[in-house]
Parts: C-alpha cells; structure tokens; sequence
C-alpha cells in the first residue's frame, strides 16, 4: 500500500512545469477533446503551449509525465513528433487532426487562453471560468461535434 501511496504522489508531482510569472504566451495544463462520432474517440493529456499561431509549439503529456507527442509549427510547416516517428505537412491542421482525432482552431487557442474572444470557424468558446483557469469550446461544424475543455496551471 505505501508503494501505491508513492506512486500517486510521484505522479502528481511528474506534471509539466507551469509558465513563468507574467508570461502571455506560455500555458500549461490539461486538455480533453470529445469528438461525438461514431467511435465516441476522446483524447485528454496534460499541455505546454509556446509561441503564437504563426510560430510555436505544443507538447503534450501522459498522466505520469512522459511525452506523448510534440507539434511545432512556423510559416509553411508543421512538424509532428510521437515517439521515433517524425511527420512533416505544410498543414498544422492536418496534423492536429491526426494527433487528437479533430482538427482543433490553434490560432483562435492562442487569443481564447488570452481572453479575447477570437472567432473560429464553427467553434464556439465559453471564456467565462477563464479567471478560474477553465476553457471550454465546441465544435458545432463541420460535424462531428467536438467539445476541447482546458484546464491552466495556476
């Protein structure tokens, strides 16, 4: 039971480390997307996103911490790192489809956890827990629906 007991706490403690004090263009967290399709594919992971929708990246965790996968993106390309395997695409959104199971609006992402309240083809975000460091959109089309629930490290 003490072993159990560890490695709970190991894990707790194993999250990716918080932005810097002040810092607009870092988050940290988690992230669940539903996808209402036929499969009911759900994805969730923990989250470090850098940069802004022209440059940046998003690295995303396992619940006890280990990479699960990297995505970087700058003009003209998109780069999808799991494991040993490497993609390349001009298409970001191709490779987020790829990764989550839904095309997610990444540059809309960036104004959202900034508080605007950017538009997104299809989405729509519900900024009113952001001061609690809750997000939430949905994807009314194209169809399948999909919802993205965000949770920052505060």
């Amino acid at each position: 039971m003490a072993t159990g007991l560890a490695c709970l706490l190991l894990a707790a403690c194993a999250q990716p480390p918080r932005p810097a004090e002040g810092s607009s263009d870092h988050w940290s967290g988690r992230l669940a997307l539903q996808v209402d399709d036929a499969a009911a594919q759900s994805f969730s992971a923990g989250f470090e996103l850098k940069g802004n929708p022209e440059r940046g990246e998003l690295l995303l965790f396992t619940p006890l911490g280990s990479t699960l996968a990297l995505l970087e993106w700058a003009p003209g390309r998109a780069l999808l790192v799991q494991g040993q395997e490497r993609r390349e695409s001009s298409s970001l959104q191709a490779l987020t489809q790829e990764l989550t199971g839904s095309e997610l609006p990444i540059a809309a992402l960036f104004g959202w956890l900034k508080g605007e309240a950017v538009q997104a083809t299809g989405w729509q975000a519900d900024l009113s827990a952001l001061d609690q460091g809750r997000l939430a959109a949905t994807r009314h089309t194209p169809a399948p629906q999909a919802v993205l629930r965000i949770i920052l490290s505060l």
